[in-house]
């Protein structure tokens, strides 16, 4: 890369809070190479895919693609990078996907154009773009270098990253460019259909950097001092992390929340400036799977279901999915709470020896605040 212009953009992207994950598929690999290249590409590249066979484009995609070299494909892989950066991203930090699939100059000559499709997805917007190259005009490893320059410049629109540097094309190749925006309760109705995993609401003004989250689940109708507090007891026994709730949208034996609903709680959040995920797991073997690596935060009736063999149909199936849990890197801290009339505490379960180092106890000295959103909205009236 000899362009001062656009190392100068790159080291504005890295520059930039956004994180992205890329899927590449018949071209543009020199981007990858450019990226990495500059200092600071630890901060913005948190995978990267490199798909060139077919089974390997059939196994990311999860079906055969209807053309590989389409844009109808590489919105699809965009997609797909935009949850796996969900995943993989700092909490709260903006994501970023990117799926590309070209059809360039090969050892043998081509029917058809010379062509390339890129498709960048962020939580409320997905551009798309395809280009012609001349054909004959260029050697492979040029329409390679070109692409890869407008893989670069459409990664640094998509982080609001301005620059001077324009991709080499020529006049007569013209990009054919669409966009669509969401809007919140877009991205929400998005999340109900499960065409992404969950969506960040930023409130809190953590600035350490943390990874690993530390996640309070519940339908918080309404959230109450107990969570807030429960929460912050659980931060500290991690010794640090990103301390934050989940909301799931959809309950496993309730109607799924209404998007004004939901609108409805996430203000709670707002108003006392805590970060909020709302998600569509109601399981917490999904959750794991959605939020690797993190520490849940549940109650002793929460544990009272998840250690019972007959919510899995028998004990066998329980350890499987629960082994899965743990093989995820996360882990419970359990809260005491009243289960049936009587206070209960992780030490009062029997829990299987492969996963009792899963389970982390809260100490009751530490917190003991048995108080329910169910107990509140009687009290208010509202049940």
């Amino acid at each position: 890369m000899t362009d001062s212009c656009l190392r100068a953009l790159i080291e504005a992207i890295h520059s930039s809070p956004t994180q992205a994950v890329i899927y590449l598929s018949g071209g543009a690999s020199q981007a990858l190479g450019w990226l990495m290249s500059v200092p600071g590409a630890s901060n913005t590249v948190l995978e990267s895919v490199v798909t060139y066979s077919r089974m390997s484009m059939i196994q990311l995609l999860g079906k055969v693609p209807a053309q590989a070299a389409s844009m109808q494909t590489a919105e699809e892989m965009a997609l797909l990078a935009y949850n796996r950066a969900l995943k993989l991203s700092k909490p709260g930090s903006p994501v970023l996907g990117v799926g590309f699939t070209g059809a360039l100059a090969s050892a043998r000559p081509k029917r058809g154009d010379h062509r390339f499709h890129l498709s960048t997805r962020t939580s409320d917007r997905l551009w798309s773009s395809t280009v012609t190259l001349t054909k004959g005009l260029r050697t492979r490893e040029q329409e390679d270098a070109v692409s890869s320059q407008y893989l670069i410049k459409a990664i640094a629109n998509a982080s609001k990253v301005a620059g001077t540097f324009v991709p080499e094309l020529t006049e007569s190749e013209i990009p054919d460019e669409s966009e669509k925006q969401f809007d919140e309760d877009e991205e929400l109705e998005q999340l109900l259909r499960g065409i992404i995993g969950f969506k960040v609401y930023p409130f809190s003004s953590d600035t350490s950097g943390a990874v690993r989250k530390i996640i309070l689940s519940g339908s918080f109708n309404p959230l109450h001092d107990g969570h807030l507090k429960l929460l912050e007891i659980a931060t500290s026994i991690c010794g640090g992390g990103y301390p934050c709730f989940e909301l799931s949208a959809v309950n496993a034996d309730k109607p799924r929340l209404a998007i004004s609903q939901i609108k409805d709680r996430v203000k709670q959040f707002e108003k006392v400036g805590k970060t909020v995920i709302v998600s569509n797991q109601p399981y917490f073997y999904k959750k794991a799977e959605l939020f690797p690596g993190s520490a849940f935060v549940i109650g002793a009736d929460t544990i009272a279901r998840l250690v019972n063999p007959k919510y899995y149909g028998d004990g066998e199936k329980m350890l499987e999915i629960l082994l899965g849990c743990k093989n995820t890197g996360c882990t419970f801290l359990v809260g005491g709470r009243t289960v049936n009339g009587t206070f209960k505490v992780l030490e009062d379960f029997d829990i299987p020896a492969e996963l009792k180092d899963m389970f982390v106890p809260i100490p009751v000295q530490k917190f003991h605040m048995d108080i329910s959103s169910t107990e509140i909205r009687k009290s208010q009236g509202s049940m």
